[in-house]
C-alpha cells in the first residue's frame, strides 16, 4: 500500500511546480524508462538554470553534442564551460574502470551531475536517462533534479527494432524520427526491411530497373487479404531511397549509437526484383510487382545471372552500410518453382544437393560465404536453418522459439523475435474500434513479460541469445501515424525486456512510469496508442468475474445489465458472480471523470459452465489463452483477434477434448467455434468427430457440419439420441484432427497448419 500512494505522489509531483520560475521532477522515485539496472534516490536535489556549466571529455563527442543539441532545444543554449573550481556543473567523465562497454556510472547531488563511462556510447546512454529526468520545457525555468546515483548496463548487447518499407515506404524524417524514439529507449540496431515482393526500396546503380520497374507497384491491396472478394485502388505507389539518403540516414543514427542493418531479402520474396529482371525467376515469363500481400512462388533461380545480380547488389549494399550485419531473409521461400524448373532441378544434381531444402541452404551458405569476403556477417529468419545451417550466419527466429533453441544448440548466435511477443503489426487491445491489422493479439503487458531465454538452453547455449527485436511489418499501415500507433508503446516495453535486469522488471511500476512518459511522446509528436486505461478482465476459479486497471489512483464503475456506467454506478470493490447471462460494462474514473474506453463483456451462462474438461495437448506457448477452462468460461473470444485470451492455438496437434458433467445433463446441441484463416497459416479442421456417453459408458456418435462467416468456421453437432434413450448424459467427447500440412500455392504452405479454437457452447 505504501508503495501505491509513493507512486500516487509521484505521478502528482511530476507535473506540478512549486514556485511560477521553479520545475520539479519527482524526488522520490524517478520514472525512466528502460529502468536502469539500479537506482537509489538520495537526500537533496540538483538546481539546473542558465548558469549551470557543462563539460564532456574528449571521448564522448557524440554523447556530449547531444545533450547540449538538447539544452539548446529547451532554451539553455548558452552554457558555460566547467571549470574545476566551480559548483553547479554536469560533466561526463572518462573512467576506464567502466567494465561495460555501454555501461555508465551516475551521481547527482547538490553541487553536480557526475557521469562516468568509459565510452561514448555508456556515456550517450548516461544521456538518455538524464533527459528523461528534465521536464519538457520550452523556457528558461529553473529545474530541481534529484539527487541520486544510477549504476546501469543492458542485460543484452542487441537491442532492435525492425521497419518493413517494401510494403509501404516512408519518408527520410519520419526514419530519422523513428530512429530518435529508438536512442531515447537505449535501442542500438535499426533493421531495415528494403526489399520485397511489393516494391524495392534502395537504389542499385548497376541495376537501374530496380528503381524504374521494381520500385513501384501499378495497386496496392484495399481491406484485408482475408476478405473476400479482394478489392484494390488501382493507383501506382512506390518509391526508393537513393544512397545519398541512405548515407544520410546512417550518419543520423551513427550519431545516437544506433546500427542500421540492411535487408535484401533472398531466395524468395524476390517478385519485384523479377519484376524488373525476369531472367533472374525460374519462368522466364514477366511479373508484376505484387499488388496484395503474403507469399508468391516467384523466387531466384540459380543461374550464373542470379548468382552476379545479387553478388553486385550486395556489393554495392556492403559498400554503402557500415554495418558488421547483412541480414539477406531467407523466410517463406516456396519451393514450387524449383520444383518445376530444369534449370533448378539440374543445379540440384550437378552440385550433389538432395532436395529444395538444400538448395534454399546452398543459397544462404554461398551469400554467407560471399559476404564474409566483404567483411560482413549475414542474419537471417528461422526457415535457414533447413537443409542445414550456415557456420557463422545467426539466425531470427521468429516462428516462435524453437528456431533458436535448435541454432543455439549448434553454437549459432540468436536474436529473439517470436510472433507471440514481438510483431507490433499484432492488435494490441481488443476495442472492435482498432485500426485494421493482419491478426493476432499482442498487448502491453505480453511484450513486457517476454522472457527471451529459453528454458532449453544451458549455460553456454545461453551466451548465443544476442537479444530482442519489435517488428513493425507494414502491410496495414500506409501512414506514419499507424506506424507510431502501432510501434509505441509496445517498444518502450520492448526496451525494458532488452536492457533492463529481470529483477528490475515490474509491469505495475512500468506501467506508471509510462503513464508520466506519455507528455513526452506527446512533445515528440508520436501518435501512439493510449490503452493505459482500459480496463481488464478475468474469470477467477470460482466462476466470479474479476475487473482490474493497471494505472494506479483511479476507481473502475460498473454494470451487469448492459447499460453504461456512469460516476453514480457501483464501485468495483470485489468480484462479480457469474450465475446467469449478464453484460458486464465497466470504467475507469477519475474524480468522477471517464478515462478510456468503455469495457463490455458479455456472458453466455450455457450447460458446460463448470464443467470439468481436459485436453490430450496443451495450447501452443504462445497462444494458451485462458487454458483448456476457457473453452467453457462462457465467453466467447473476438470474431477478428484470434490471438485474444479467449482463443487456444495449436500447431499441427489432434486434438482430443472430454468435458465431463457433476451430475447427468441434458444436452441437445453442441456449438464449436474455429478461426479461419489462411492468410496466417490458420485452418479449421475438415471434421470433427463427437460422442456422447451416457452414465453406463454407453455412447453414440454426432454427426457435424459447418457454416463459415468471415473468419469464423461453426460446427454445430445435434443430438438425437434413439427414441428409447433420454438425452441426459455423463461426458462429452469430440476428436478434432488437424487440418494438415499447408498445401502448394498458399501462405505457409509445406508447414503445419494451425487450428484456433474458441468456446465450446454446450445447449
Amino acid at each position: 500500500m505504501l508503495q501505491r500512494i509513493l507512486l500516487i505522489t509521484i505521478l502528482i509531483l511530476t507535473v506540478l511546480s512549486c514556485t511560477k520560475t521553479t520545475r520539479h521532477v519527482d524526488l522520490k522515485s524517478p520514472s525512466i524508462i528502460p529502468a536502469p539496472q539500479s537506482l537509489q534516490v538520495n537526500d537533496g536535489y540538483f538546481t539546473f538554470h542558465e548558469n549551470t556549466s557543462f563539460r564532456f571529455d574528449p571521448e564522448f563527442p557524440m554523447a556530449g553534442k547531444f545533450l547540449l543539441d538538447h539544452f539548446d532545444k529547451m532554451g539553455f543554449d548558452e552554457l558555460n564551460d566547467y571549470d574545476d573550481k566551480e559548483d553547479n556543473y554536469i560533466y561526463l567523465k572518462f573512467n576506464e574502470e567502466i567494465n561495460s562497454t555501454e555501461g555508465y556510472r551516475m551521481k547527482i547531488d547538490p553541487k553536480r551531475i557526475l557521469i562516468h563511462a568509459s565510452t561514448d556510447a555508456g556515456a550517450f546512454y548516461a544521456v538518455q536517462s538524464l533527459i528523461q529526468l528534465f521536464p519538457i520545457l520550452n523556457d528558461k525555468d529553473e529545474i530541481h533534479l534529484p539527487a541520486l546515483t544510477i549504476e546501469d548496463e543492458p542485460r543484452f548487447k542487441y537491442r532492435g527494432m525492425h521497419l518493413d518499407v517494401s510494403r509501404h515506404m516512408f519518408p527520410v524524417a519520419f526514419i530519422k524520427k523513428y530512429i530518435d524514439a529508438m536512442a531515447m529507449l537505449k535501442m542500438n540496431n535499426f533493421h531495415w526491411h528494403l526489399t520485397d515482393d511489393q516494391g524495392w526500396r534502395i537504389e542499385i546503380k548497376q541495376y537501374p530497373k530496380l528503381q524504374e520497374v521494381a520500385a513501384y507497384r501499378d495497386s496496392t491491396l484495399l481491406g484485408h487479404y482475408n476478405d473476400t472478394p479482394r478489392k484494390y485502388d488501382k493507383t501506382r505507389y512506390g518509391g526508393y531511397y537513393t544512397q545519398d539518403e541512405v548515407r544520410e540516414i546512417i550518419a543520423f543514427a551513427k550519431a545516437r549509437h544506433i546500427n542500421i542493418i540492411p535487408e535484401i531479402e533472398l531466395p524468395g520474396h524476390a517478385q519485384a526484383a523479377i519484376a524488373a529482371y525476369p531472367e533472374l525467376g525460374c519462368t522466364n515469363e514477366a511479373v508484376n510487382v505484387a499488388t496484395e500481400w503474403g507469399v508468391f512462388d516467384n523466387i531466384y533461380c540459380p543461374n550464373p545471372e542470379t548468382f552476379e545480380f545479387l553478388e553486385n547488389v550486395l556489393d554495392e549494399v556492403a559498400a554503402l552500410f557500415p554495418s558488421p550485419y547483412i541480414h539477406i531473409g531467407g523466410d517463406e521461400a516456396p519451393k514450387t518453382q524449383w520444383k518445376q524448373s530444369v534449370t533448378a532441378q539440374r543445379f540440384i544434381k550437378e552440385n550433389g544437393l538432395k532436395d529444395e531444402y538444400e538448395l534454399q541452404s546452398y543459397f544462404i551458405k554461398h551469400f554467407e560465404k560471399y559476404l564474409a569476403s566483404k567483411g560482413k556477417k549475414i542474419i537471417g529468419w528461422d526457415e535457414i536453418l533447413e537443409g542445414g545451417l550456415a557456420k557463422d550466419a545467426t539466425v531470427m527466429s521468429w516462428r516462435g522459439m524453437q528456431g533458436a533453441i535448435d541454432a543455439a544448440k549448434k553454437g549459432n548466435d540468436v536474436i529473439m523475435t517470436p510472433t507471440s511477443h514481438c510483431y507490433f503489426d499484432y492488435y494490441q487491445s481488443d476495442n472492435e474500434n482498432e485500426p485494421l491489422a493482419i491478426g493476432g493479439f499482442l498487448p502491453l503487458e505480453k511484450v513486457y513479460g517476454f522472457n527471451p531465454i529459453p528454458d532449453e538452453l544451458s549455460g553456454e547455449e545461453i551466451k548465443h541469445v544476442l537479444g530482442v527485436q519489435g517488428n513493425v511489418w507494414t502491410e496495414y499501415m500506409p501512414t506514419t501515424d499507424q506506424v507510431e500507433y502501432m510501434a509505441f508503446p509496445r517498444m518502450l516495453a520492448l526496451s525494458e525486456v532488452a536492457w533492463s535486469p529481470v529483477e528490475k522488471r515490474d509491469y505495475n511500476l512500468f506501467v506508471n512510469n509510462l503513464e508520466v512518459m506519455l507528455p513526452r511522446l506527446d512533445a515528440m509528436d508520436i501518435k501512439y496508442a493510449n490503452h493505459l486505461y482500459e480496463i481488464e478482465g478475468n474469470l477467477n476459479e470460482d466462476q466470479e468475474y474479476e475487473l482490474s486497471t493497471k494505472t494506479l489512483g483511479k476507481e473502475i464503475r460498473y454494470t451487469t445489465d448492459g447499460t453504461e456506467p456512469n460516476a453514480n454506478s457501483t464501485i468495483y470493490e470485489s468480484p462479480i458472480p457469474f450465475k446467469e447471462n449478464m453484460i458486464v460494462k465497466a470504467q475507469v474514473f477519475d474524480n468522477a471523470q471517464p478515462l478510456g474506453r468503455l469495457f463490455s463483456q458479455e456472458f453466455f451462462y450455457h450447460k458446460g459452465v463448470g464443467a470439468t474438461i481436459t485436453i490430450n495437448h496443451p495450447p501452443h506457448k504462445s497462444y494458451s489463452g485462458s487454458g483448456a477452462n476457457g473453452l467453457i468460461n462462457g465467453i466467447v473470444g473476438s470474431d477478428t483477434r484470434y490471438g485474444d485470451k479467449e482463443w487456444l492455438g495449436f500447431w499441427g496437434d489432434d486434438l482430443e477434448i472430454e468435458i465431463e458433467f457433476d451430475e447427468p445433463t441434458e444436452v441437445n446441441e453442441i456449438q464449436l467455434r474455429f478461426y479461419h484463416a489462411p492468410g496466417q497459416w490458420i485452418y479449421s479442421p475438415k471434421n470433427v468427430n463427437g460422442s456422447v456417453y451416457y452414465t453406463n459408458g454407453d455412447f453414440f456418435a454426432t454427426d457435424d457440419f459447418y457454416t463459415i462467416n468471415n473468419n469464423i468456421s461453426k460446427c454445430i453437432l445435434e443430438l438425437i439420441p434413439p427414441e428409447d434413450r433420454s438425452a441426459r448424459f455423463k461426458k462429452i467427447q469430440l476428436e478434432i484432427p488437424n487440418y494438415g500440412i499447408i498445401p502448394d500455392g498458399a501462405q505457409g504452405a509445406g508447414n503445419k497448419a494451425w487450428t484456433f479454437i474458441d468456446e465450446i457452447i454446450i445447449k
